[in-house]
């Protein structure tokens, strides 16, 4: 930690800034009050599965939504910590795109909140995949960073490359729901050499966006095929329509 003087000094040189629009904030990894009151953090009645927000106030002890309802996810249960949109869309694709990794830090405080009647206390994190060519363009695994945070974040441990995708898939945006559960069939499994830190233990996947639930089905489906406890996931932000 830097002497109280030095920390004035680089403060003064090198200001907090917004992570959403670059303003003046209080501290580092925060947000602008205008970019908090534009960020749709999800609380109250969700979807057990996905994470969706539910109208009403839970009169169900296991709420679904209606797309989990139709098709029935291999996971336990699901959280989001934000809705795809507005300042939640601009943090997830600048993390994604942008080479903002430092999203990564205070969104795993988001996912943590967001889990916290969820997380089972001996589960095995580990990200979503990116086929090694994507990897090498993009350079990091944004599902990876959240992970990785994520385990700093709880205590827990966390596997980098528990799992794998073995065929480079097109990109899923604009793919409608049976495209993309199609395009995802055996493109992904567990690593050879870690399967054995799976077998008969809760695995928390951990991913940027979920859509359709496409490739989080198929990641947690070779986790249970590997011989993996219930599997959980957890992304930064859920896709929701707009009602």
């Amino acid at each position: 930690m830097l002497p109280p003087g030095l920390q004035t000094a680089v403060s003064v040189i090198y200001p907090a800034r917004c992570l959403a629009c670059g303003g003046l904030v209080d501290a580092d990894f925060g947000l602008c009050g205008a970019c908090w009151r534009d960020t749709a953090f999800i609380g109250g009645t969700v979807c057990d599965a996905c994470g969706v927000p539910l109208p009403g106030h839970g009169d169900h002890l296991a709420p679904h939504c209606d797309a989990c309802l139709a098709t029935p996810r291999p996971w336990q249960q699901g959280r989001a910590a934000l809705l795809y949109r507005d300042t939640g869309r601009k943090l997830v694709l600048a993390l994604k795109h942008g080479d903002r990794q430092e999203i990564a830090r205070p969104a795993a405080l988001w996912l943590a909140q967001a889990a916290r009647d969820i997380l089972p206390p001996d589960a095995l994190i580990a990200p979503v995949p990116l086929h090694w060519l994507r990897l090498l363009k993009r350079r990091y695994n944004q599902s990876a960073l959240l992970a990785k945070a994520l385990a700093a974040q709880t205590g827990q441990p966390w596997c980098a490359d528990l799992l794998q995708r073995m065929r480079r898939t097109p990109a899923l945006d604009g793919l409608g729901r049976a495209e993309r559960f199609a395009a995802l069939q055996h493109a992904i499994r567990v690593h050879p050499r870690r399967r054995h830190r799976l077998i008969g233990r809760p695995v928390v996947l951990v991913d940027d966006v979920l859509t359709s639930g496409a490739t989080l089905s198929a990641s947690a489906q070779v986790c249970l095929d590997a011989g993996s406890g219930p599997v959980y996931v957890l992304t930064l932000a859920r896709v929701a329509k707009e009602t």
